[in-house]
């Protein structure tokens, strides 16, 4: 990444400045109630401001010295906390106003505690740059960062040798929400994770893999404190830690709804269909496609704006969260058009389609092909075992074009496929019904799948009778 510390200037507030801006006083003043002790923290600030055209949005961070708590094995930290995502000037040059009931900005701030080494007389940047990044990312995608959140990284955060490469997001453990004159400010803390600690958060879910981290004193204890020094996940440091996430999954299901992957779709043809299928299975067929065609497209219901808008929130926050650190490290203004390119496109391909919007309509499949490159075809045992068998969703959305693959239950309302039509179009966007009793026959045919290091690719299920066939291609093709 670029070294971003060569644009911040490390100093101490001035008192001489004429008038704090109410929303910043409000901070400030719960951070003088947390340490009464440092009135005049360490401060990193941008050199220039975001509304005379600075590229990083957050005014300051400051930097505070926390002792911990010996009795509770919470070690001595170093305490950041941003200001900038909420509110405050109140006169507009940043956000928008929403009065004392609504947030204040974008209603949060960041925070995160980095435990002290004792070597160590003053706080490390690295945070704040990192923040910083954090930052444009909600400022150029409109998307906020709520508690149970995660964000992958891939790149150990300090820049050094460090397994500790991507963030869950949960609530600050000490700093309680506050309400400032122009609204309600949240602060939410970043925790740096391992690779396999960010892989359980998004098969379960992202507050209990923070617990277990709780649970831990070396891997983040009651205050969650990162230590980039960790060099063992919490399942190394208990290996029975990996058995409540698997219970998690199956108990309570997975909140991953959808992930960016390399996956295509494609209604195969004749040929195509003769060379997969028996003759047997071709007469099977040939009376379920018989039936199918009785039914007529305008008795097919349409897709709800509840479930489209939701899984379109599943693909714009949660998806281009995964990509976020590439786009950080490109240049502002490159970044910032990228980011408001892929907010504003629709991933049911609407906007990118040459023809008229109003021609693109849903289309019923009487087969379908799907194929996804390993690393996403290993997620389909989730996507069935942690999604739909507890009546959700799950999305595919390619990282190469506007192609997207939605697996349904029959209990998700306003699906625009159902148990008579399985598999339903709207432009390049497809969804698959899997019907309760195909359900648990699919999770036992991908079972293998968990294991990718096992699958030798590429390799094709098909179930004819379903006329369903899924192909998993080498993650290089």
């Amino acid at each position: 990444m670029v070294d971003r510390e060569s644009i911040y200037s490390a100093s101490f507030p001035h008192s001489n400045v004429p008038i704090t801006p109410p929303g910043l006083e409000a901070i400030y003043s719960a951070c003088r109630r947390l340490y009464p002790d440092q009135p005049n923290p360490l401060q990193v600030t941008a050199l220039v401001k975001y509304w005379l055209g600075g590229p990083d949005p957050l005014d300051y961070i400051s930097m505070y010295s926390n002792p911990g708590d010996p009795a509770r094995q919470i070690p001595p930290h170093w305490h950041y906390i941003s200001f900038g995502l909420s509110d405050l000037h109140g006169d507009g040059r940043v956000h928008d106003g929403a009065g004392t009931d609504g947030p204040s900005g974008f209603g949060f701030e960041l925070s995160m505690r980095l435990k002290r080494e004792p070597e160590e007389s003053n706080p490390p940047t690295w945070p704040a740059a990192l923040m910083q990044a954090l930052a444009r990312y909600v400022f150029s995608s409109e998307n906020v960062l709520c508690s149970g959140d995660h964000v992958s990284w891939h790149t150990p955060l300090d820049g050094s040798e460090s397994r500790i490469q991507h963030m869950l997001m949960t609530e600050d453990a000490q700093l309680q929400p506050i309400t400032t004159p122009f609204g309600i400010v949240n602060f939410i803390q970043i925790v740096g994770v391992c690779g396999e600690e960010l892989k359980a958060a998004q098969h379960w879910n992202g507050p209990g893999v923070i617990e277990l981290l709780r649970s831990k004193p070396t891997a983040g204890g009651p205050w969650l404190v990162t230590d980039m020094r960790r060099g063992e996940t919490i399942f190394e440091i208990d290996p029975q830690l990996q058995e409540r996430v698997d219970q998690g999954i199956e108990q309570e299901g997975s909140n991953l709804s959808g992930v960016s992957s390399r996956c295509t779709w494609d209604e195969p043809g004749d040929a195509d269909y003769h060379s997969t299928y028996s003759d047997e299975d071709k007469e099977n067929n040939r009376i379920l496609q018989r039936e199918r065609r009785g039914s007529h497209d305008s008795d097919r219901r349409q897709i709800s704006e509840v479930e489209s808008e939701q899984i379109k929130s599943t693909l714009k926050k949660g998806l281009s969260s995964t990509r976020l650190n590439e786009q950080c490290e490109k240049d502002t203004a490159e970044n910032e058009r990228h980011q408001h390119q892929s907010r504003k496109e629709s991933f049911d391909s609407t906007t990118s389609s040459e023809g008229p919007t109003e021609l693109i309509r849903t289309r019923v499949l009487e087969s379908v092909h799907l194929k996804f490159n390993l690393e996403a075809g290993s997620l389909l045992p989730l996507a069935l075992r942690g999604r739909l068998k507890h009546g959700r969703h799950f999305t595919f959305k390619s990282v190469l074009n506007d192609v997207a693959v939605t697996l349904v239950s029959p209990s998700v309302v306003g699906s625009i496929a159902d148990e008579e039509h399985p598999f339903a179009a709207h432009g390049t966007w497809l969804q698959v019904l899997i019907a309760d009793d195909f359900l648990q026959e699919m999770i036992e045919d991908l079972e293998e799948l968990a294991y990718p290091n096992e699958i030798m690719c590429p390799k094709t299920f098909s179930w004819p009778e379903r006329r369903l066939c899924i192909t998993i291609l080498a993650n290089e093709s």
